[in-house]
């Protein structure tokens, strides 16, 4: 019988008191509420000056991409299941919620959220709706896998199909490369 063994992430959570910053594996990092999470969605739907979704969107992308593509050099990871697994783990660890990747390529990508912070934040604050509301998530993935491929930011086109927010029992996310 075969042994798969699961690549569990190692984190090395610090707090610097004299400058009040979090450090997650030597990356900055911003621990959050769901609370806050859904305040700041907000404020990027309600920014009329620009395209605050997309900056949100972007912006996650880029940190996250750099956060994993680090992880994946500083431990030796070149397998596609394991990146996968940190990431997964990563997001966890990020106060997100639960993710699952059902599907990868270099390609594509389909993802689930089992359990989204934003999207519980969001119903708790202002109840359901109709529009999808992860644009973080949506950043994550295409950094995950801009990350896993070793590819550069933008490669990828999220889009979110479902959305607990809007009464579906996950969120779902499709994803193309551009």
């Amino acid at each position: 019988m075969a042994v798969m063994k699961k690549t569990e992430i190692e984190l090395d959570h610090r707090f610097d008191p004299r400058t009040c910053r979090h450090t997650m594996n030597g990356q900055v990092s911003v621990l959050h509420c769901h609370h806050y999470a859904t305040l700041y969605t907000q404020l990027a739907e309600d920014c009329g000056m620009l395209d605050g979704r997309k900056l949100l969107t972007d912006v996650a992308e880029d940190a996250f991409r750099e956060v994993l593509s680090s992880y994946y050099s500083t431990h030796g990871l070149d397998d596609v299941a394991q990146r996968i697994a940190i990431a997964e783990q990563y997001y966890a660890a990020a106060g997100l919620g639960k993710m699952r990747v059902l599907c990868a390529g270099p390609e594509s990508c389909e993802v689930e959220l089992l359990h989204s912070h934003v999207d519980a934040g969001w119903i708790k604050k202002w109840g359901k709706r109709d529009a999808p509301v992860n644009y973080i998530t949506s950043g994550y993935i295409a950094g995950m896998l801009a990350a896993i491929w070793e590819r550069p930011a933008r490669s990828y086109s999220v889009v979110e199909t479902a959305g607990i927010v809007a009464g579906a029992e996950r969120s779902k996310f499709s994803a193309a490369a551009n």
